[in-house]
């Protein structure tokens, strides 16, 4: 298959794969992508892509306008990294220790650097605007809500994202219509009961017995509340409690997190989870705090948008795998209409997942990649133009 980066006027993939590594040996955590976003800039003004001015503190805006009006799309990619100690054996591995691309954002973005060069190459062919969105703190820190809340994306109407996956072959892309990725919500419990001496239980009110009994119960909601044909996840992941061997504590915390692909699931999760952890500790004579947050909202691909998008790409497309994992880009698809699709980046047998010390994501990623951002945003200036 012949890669749109291939055609000799526009074949900036050398450059792109280096800066891929130099991007991967000097990754910056979420709302410190400082050093990052000043590079990225750099190398779009050098490319004479202007950057347009937002009040993001990391993470950048880039524009391109076509030679004729038209309509306003946006093609967007996550720049941090994860608090990860990089265990490859890779010649470009990260050299700021304790962070590492253990997600391959500098995939995502070296691609849309490549996209943006070859899109600029032909603005004069194009149709419309097209923003490029480097986006910050994707993994921690809601960056797609600070990108909503400063208006870096008023007036768009379409998005299009991708996310690199390991346990695809390099190169495949996985995409669909309505769901893809789950919505991932945290929880925080804290249980309010009564110290004593360990050796005189009926000083005071345990809230350990009280912990384990709401754990215990709240793995019903999956079990015996929701539809066995959804899929839900309800996992305790952290525990704590007392401080020493011969003392009942006076409280006990526990936290983990949810996983479901729709809000009602999440509506009724979240419904189950409050009755099961209030009442269970009320008829323990305790009371229970509960703190609930929202990592990511369910990625729901628009059916349009998606349609348009598979209709313009030249790679075969195959169905995905539905997973468990968040993403942030579903902030944007629940104001925007949009779609995001899985790119293989390494499909090895033992290839290490996301977030793994040992992950790796192979630079022919790229070139498919930065074909489906170009393809996206032809396919989608065409669709919008002819209505």
């Amino acid at each position: 298959m012949k890669h749109l980066i291939s055609d000799p006027k526009t074949d900036i993939l050398p450059e792109i794969i280096n800066l891929r590594h130099q991007f991967h040996r000097h990754p910056e955590l979420s709302n410190h992508e400082f050093e990052t976003t000043k590079q990225i800039a750099a190398i779009l003004a050098n490319w004479g892509i202007p950057v347009v001015p937002t009040d993001l503190d990391t993470g950048l805006l880039a524009e391109i306008k076509g030679q004729q009006p038209g309509p306003t799309i946006a093609l967007r990619a996550d720049i941090d990294a994860l608090p990860v100690q990089e265990q490859t054996d890779l010649s470009f591995k990260s050299e700021n220790p304790g962070v590492m691309h253990a997600c391959g954002h500098d995939l995502h973005f070296s691609s849309l650097l490549g996209a943006a060069y070859v899109l600029n190459a032909r603005k004069e062919t194009l149709k419309g605007t097209v923003r490029l969105l480097f986006q910050p703190a994707e993994e921690a820190g809601h960056g797609g809500d600070q990108v909503l809340a400063k208006h870096v994306l008023d007036g768009v109407q379409a998005i299009v994202g991708f996310h690199n996956n390991p346990n695809l072959p390099v190169g495949q892309i996985a995409l669909q219509k309505g769901p893809l990725m789950a919505g991932c919500y945290r929880f925080l419990v804290t249980i309010h009961g009564a110290g004593s001496h360990g050796a005189r239980p009926e000083k005071g009110k345990d809230p350990i017995v009280a912990q384990a009994a709401i754990i215990s119960q709240l793995q019903t909601i999956v079990s015996r509340s929701s539809n066995p044909f959804d899929a839900v996840v309800v996992s305790v992941t952290k525990v704590r409690a007392g401080k020493t061997w011969n003392v009942l504590p006076g409280a006990a915390t526990f936290e983990g997190t949810v996983r479901t692909f729709s809000d009602d699931n999440t509506a009724l999760v979240k419904k189950r989870f409050y009755e099961i952890v209030q009442n269970t500790a009320a008829a323990f004579g305790q009371t229970a705090e509960i703190d609930w947050s929202v990592g990511a909202y369910p990625i729901q691909n628009d059916a349009t948008i998606t349609t348009i998008v598979k209709n313009g790409l030249t790679a075969p497309i195959v169905k995905p795998e539905l997973t468990m994992t968040g993403e942030d880009f579903a902030t944007f698809e629940a104001q925007i209409p949009g779609t995001f699709a899985f790119i293989g980046s390494n499909g090895q047998a033992n290839a290490a997942d996301l977030h793994d010390p040992h992950f790796v994501g192979e630079d022919g990623t790229i070139p498919p990649a930065i074909d489906y951002f170009v393809q996206s945003a032809q396919s989608l200036l065409d669709y919008f133009n002819s209505k």
